[in-house]
């Protein structure tokens, strides 16, 4: 099930992730203001980001430790796409998968096709 799809703006590759505050339905703070959701990666990799919600009346969600990282991994840049999913791997102890997409073009068309890993 997805939870959410966005287009990477500045702030999303330089500094931390907002989403959509109805997102947060999806995510159990257990009382906290911070929850460290146990990820999937394209790459199969289980990475660790935590999602913040802000202090106030406005609950706006950010990921934020951990997701800069999967930024540079992946080479993300202004307009790529982040997006996160249900997906429970027991196996692997993940709760979530994320995927990063491009936009391509092929044939005059416009599509989103997966970004892999940048390598080393």
């Amino acid at each position: 099930m997805q939870i959410f799809s966005k287009e990477l703006k500045d702030t999303d590759v330089r500094v931390r992730f907002s989403f959509p505050t109805h997102c947060l339905e999806h995510l159990d703070f257990a009382g906290n203001n911070f929850v460290d959701l146990r990820v999937k990666d394209s790459c199969g990799e289980l990475r660790v980001i935590r999602c913040l919600k802000r202090n106030g009346d406005y609950d706006k969600p950010v990921l934020s430790k951990g997701w800069l990282k999967f930024v540079a991994d992946y080479g993300l840049r202004v307009g790529d796409k982040a997006v996160l999913l249900r997906e429970d791997d027991h196996n692997l102890g993940s709760q979530f998968r994320i995927e990063a997409k491009r936009r391509i073009v092929l044939l005059g068309r416009e599509a989103w096709g997966d970004v892999t890993r940048a390598t080393s």
